[in-house]
């Protein structure tokens, strides 16, 4: 979801998934099918309004989110994994814009404290984490999660 420049969509190809990137930018998907010539592996880049997008049901072992939030995906994201299919989400928390550290400025793209866990609280969570972290030289306040649809 939201794939960008399609580094983390090009690394599940590397890892042997199938892998439909989708995106609002064709800029950030030219990108990403440049990326994929480069490391030899194929994915399938798809522009769409993430506004609208729908997902089919059952089509999918994983669907991987980062740092975008559109509450309406969610149901969207809970039909289209298979059972025993897998999500990582990760996307900024509220707290995140007392950081001064960039990001998105509007509050309804971050989520509240343990939101992404009652998002999902019908799946088996296998990892999750809250909290402000130091990556990449900055601190971010990000919730962090791996389920699995049961």
């Amino acid at each position: 979801m939201a794939t960008g420049e399609g580094r983390n969509a090009v690394f599940l190809a590397q890892h042997g998934f199938e892998v439909d990137a989708v995106d609002i930018s064709e800029k950030g998907l030219k990108k990403t099918r440049k990326l994929a010539r480069e490391i030899g592996v194929k994915v399938n880049a798809l522009l769409v309004d993430l506004d609208n997008y729908q997902i089919e049901k059952g089509r999918y072992d994983l669907i991987a989110n980062f740092y975008f939030l559109n509450r309406r995906l969610i149901p969207e994201i809970r039909k289209g994994l298979k059972k025993g299919g897998k999500v990582i989400f990760e996307t900024y928390l509220l707290e995140h814009r007392t950081l001064a550290a960039g990001g998105p400025r509007q509050a309804k793209y971050f989520l509240k404290p343990n939101e992404l866990l009652r998002l999902f609280k019908n799946f088996r969570i296998l990892f999750y984490r809250e909290g402000i972290f130091r990556e990449g030289g900055r601190r971010k306040a990000v919730a962090s999660l791996i389920a699995e649809k049961l």
